[in-house]
């Protein structure tokens, strides 16, 4: 029985045992549960306080930049600001400046249109003086009228020509006085409105000369040789401060060359003196016409052609010194050759006729000038006296396709015209029109009676007219200078001005034998 209660009694407490370690392992897991939640709670909080200031960080940093780009943006808004306002202020006054010169040639205008006007009265004036001339005479000599009218006319006509040359010659003096302030400010305003750079490019040749004492050789006493030289070439030689150069200008490209190699050999030979430049520019010319006959041999070989005239090989030889729209006009006419055998050839036509037509297309252009009509045309005629056939002549005539094409070498020199002129920087109008002018200029002065010769200079701007000493005197002299003056004012088209020179000597010349 004891021992029963002693088991009982040992169950029991062992049970309470074991009740009471497994509360006690329990209450210890609960304790360590709280600490690792609060752990837990504060590291998060932690975190997310250390996330929150980073985030602080970076947005404070990139306000910095924003802010910085900011100014930036403002610095370069008050620089661009001052530069609009500079240029405001630059364009103002060149707006200011710009009214001025209207105003001044406004004003300028006005003295022009008011000299009209003055000469507008003196010739009524001159009109009335005549009439009643006319009935004086009638009433004193009682002769018919068509005798009375021959014989009043004869009178006016040697009256006036006297009067009016000497009162040209009385006035010039003084109307170039009054002239020298507007005619700087016309020139002024012509080279601010107008400019040709290339026109130095193509108008001047420079001589190198061995020391500046040569200029003064080159002048000559009182500038006689210097004149001596310009009237005998055509050419105007500028004479300047830049050491060691002399300048040759003339539009015509032949003359120019004829100018620069004469003036070369009279420095060489040292003799410079009137008659010497007279014999050296006479042997110099004949030079160039070897010369020119070279080159024109030269092309066609060059074109691949035989059996060509002499004069058409001389004319070609002159294309070596034109230009068309700024293009060589020689070299221009070996590259039509070359393309209109090409497209004939691969055609299946005959590449020598192609080559041949396309050689001679612009031949009218070296005589042009001397000659009516345009080039096209001048061509067709010189080929046609030469003996070319009619696919070369009709080649010439049309391939500015001015007439129906007859031959189909026609279309193709039409074609390879084109193309040689659509080269990138092959031609450029302002120059043609240039020489064009000047062409014209000179044609003008030469339809006067008594004109032996003359010459356009200084870029257009002057033209030298050479005339017979025995067909005009002084007075007709100074007449026939206004007179051409007013022809080129109505009929030419030119900037600026241009200064019309009547040039009038007499040389007598016998030879002892």
């Amino acid at each position: 029985m004891n021992d029963y209660v002693i088991g009982a009694i040992a169950l029991v407490v062992g049970c309470l045992l074991g009740f009471f370690f497994d509360r006690l392992r329990r209450g210890a897991a609960y304790k360590d549960r709280d600490a690792i939640l609060a752990d837990a709670e504060r590291e998060g909080q932690n975190l997310l306080k250390s996330k929150e200031l980073e985030a602080k960080e970076l947005l404070l940093k990139r306000r910095e930049e924003a802010e910085k780009e900011l100014d930036q943006d403002r610095d370069e808004l008050r620089r661009q600001e001052k530069r609009l306002d500079k240029r405001e202020a630059m364009l103002d006054e060149s707006q200011e400046a710009y009214l001025k010169k209207e105003r001044m040639l406004e004003t300028q205008q006005k003295k022009i249109s008011d000299r009209g006007k003055a000469m507008d009265s003196r010739q009524k004036e001159l009109d009335r003086v005549l009439r009643e001339e006319q009935d004086l005479l009638h009433k004193i000599s009682e002769l018919d009228k068509p005798k009375a009218t021959e014989l009043l006319l004869d009178r006016l006509d040697k009256q006036l020509r006297d009067e009016t040359g000497a009162l040209l010659l009385k006035h010039q003096s003084e109307i170039k006085e009054q002239c020298d302030q507007q005619a700087r400010e016309i020139i002024g305003m012509a080279v601010q409105r107008y400019a040709a750079p290339h026109t130095s490019e193509t108008t001047v040749s420079t001589v190198d000369i061995p020391s500046d004492e040569m200029k003064g050789r080159i002048i000559g006493r009182e500038g006689r040789n210097i004149r001596a030289f310009e009237k005998a070439t055509g050419v105007d030689v500028v004479v300047d401060d830049t050491p060691g150069v002399v300048v040759v200008s003339a539009f015509d490209s032949v003359r120019r060359e004829i100018g620069k190699l004469a003036l070369q050999k009279l420095i060489e030979d040292g003799r410079i003196h009137p008659t010497r430049i007279e014999e050296v520019v006479e042997e110099t010319q004949k030079e160039m016409d070897a010369h020119i006959r070279k080159m024109g041999i030269e092309a066609s070989q060059e074109a691949g052609l035989t059996g060509l005239h002499e004069k058409i090989l001389d004319l070609m030889g002159r294309l070596q010194f034109r230009t068309s729209y700024s293009q060589n006009v020689r070299r221009h006419s070996i590259e039509v050759a070359h393309l209109t055998g090409l497209m004939a050839e691969q055609l299946g036509l005959d590449g020598d006729m192609a080559r041949r037509c396309g050689f001679l297309h612009d031949i009218g252009k070296a005589a042009d000038h001397e000659m009516e009509g345009g080039h096209p045309a001048v061509g067709a005629e010189l080929l046609k006296r030469y003996g070319e056939g009619d696919e070369v002549v009709h080649a010439a005539r049309g391939h500015h396709d001015d007439i129906r094409p007859e031959y189909i070498f026609t279309v193709l020199v039409a074609a390879a015209d084109a193309v040689s002129a659509a080269r990138p920087g092959a031609r450029r109008e302002t120059l043609e029109k240039y020489v064009r002018r000047l062409e014209e200029l000179e044609a003008l002065a030469n339809g006067f009676p008594g004109v032996d010769h003359c010459y356009a200079v200084q870029a257009g701007r002057e033209i030298r007219i050479v005339v017979d000493a025995t067909a005009v005197n002084d007075r007709e002299a100074a007449k026939m200078s206004k007179e051409i003056a007013d022809a080129i004012e109505q009929t030419l088209t030119y900037p600026g001005e241009i200064k019309v020179s009547v040039l009038r000597e007499t040389r007598s010349i016998e030879f002892a034998r």
